[in-house]
């Protein structure tokens, strides 16, 4: 028998899902930042509440997710703003895995602040430059 729980986890998946499928490149960048700030988030209530192991794969699921936005830059097409942005993601993994070593919830909200800036700028694109190819 399934629980009420186990059925929320399956519409949420299904819900994700249904957003990737149908997203334009724009649209997943969109929702990979959204993923790793929201594991940025539960890993710093998880550090608050004490739990070390929910914590840690939390803040590995966003080092993940970082590291997908880090391979999707087009160096070629995005010159000096690719570049800024690898940098940028190199910096908030390594503050990540610091910050998860000696358990500092300033890294974890450091690095939230610095990706919620980049979120709103790239949702701020303006629709018709969204499709356009680089």
């Amino acid at each position: 028998m399934h629980s009420a729980r186990a059925f929320l986890k399956e519409y949420r998946n299904t819900g994700l899902e249904g957003s990737v499928i149908d997203a334009s490149p724009h649209r997943l960048i969109g929702l990979l930042l959204q993923g790793a700030r929201e594991r940025i988030q539960l890993a710093a209530a998880a550090l608050s509440e004490g739990r070390t192991g929910p914590k840690g794969e939390a803040i590995g699921r966003a080092c993940a997710i970082i590291d997908s936005l880090r391979g999707s830059l087009d160096h070629a097409a995005g010159g000096e703003i690719a570049g800024g942005l690898e940098a940028l993601y190199d910096y908030a993994t390594r503050r990540l895995v610091e910050a998860n070593a000696i358990n500092d919830p300033t890294g974890f909200t450091e690095v939230d602040a610095l990706l919620a800036e980049v979120q709103a700028a790239w949702a701020a694109i303006p629709a018709q430059l969204q499709a356009q190819p680089a």
